[in-house]
């Protein structure tokens, strides 16, 4: 056979071996990943029921990756309901937790979860301008454990008048109004 089989055969084996790992690791059971979730609004909150039927979708898709309520993940709910007092505590709890990550969805909220760690991930969505609420350093680097979407900003000002100016190039003159929510959490 050669020296060109018993490199062949020698291959196979690396490879063989290296996919029974992969599946001996892959029996062992999965490490539960722990999600928190801290909400300015109250569960019952009628205006907040889309984002929450939309976060809900989401978690249905992470199934088509293998992700798993109770099996792989868990996720902790928490209701600030609009008081600040309640939002702090809530926020407490949730870094006590450890969890691997918090997702929310208010300026408030992510400002009472960065005065309780700075090393659990906090993702956020919905906030307006982070960097003059203080959430962030910059846009392209919000620096810290913070991260997310924002909202408007009026640095994105230019960029609405670039889109304007593509969508409808004769137009002359505009006119912009501005309602910025800064949000300040003592």
């Amino acid at each position: 056979m050669g020296a060109r089989a018993d490199y062949a055969a020698t291959r196979f084996h690396q490879s063989h071996c290296r996919l029974r790992g992969r599946s001996r690791r892959a029996q062992q059971p999965e490490r539960m990943r722990r999600i928190g979730v801290l909400s300015s609004a109250s569960e019952s909150d009628s205006r907040s029921k889309p984002y929450y039927a939309a976060f809900q979708q989401e978690l249905q898709e992470l199934q088509e990756l293998g992700w798993f309520d109770g099996r792989n993940y868990r996720i902790d709910y928490r209701f600030g309901a609009g008081d600040p007092d309640r939002i702090r505590a809530y926020a407490a709890e949730l870094v006590r937790m450890s969890p691997d990550v918090i997702f929310t969805a208010s300026a408030a909220t992510v400002m009472a979860l960065r005065q309780e760690t700075r090393t659990i991930p906090i993702v956020y969505v919905l906030v307006p301008d982070p960097v003059a609420n203080g959430i962030a350093e910059s846009l392209a680097r919000p620096g810290g454990n913070s991260t997310g979407f924002a909202t408007n900003t009026l640095t994105m000002g230019s960029k609405w008048l670039e889109l304007l100016k593509e969508m409808a190039p004769r137009v002359a003159r505009v006119a912009l109004g501005v309602l910025c929510w800064i949000f300040a959490f003592a």
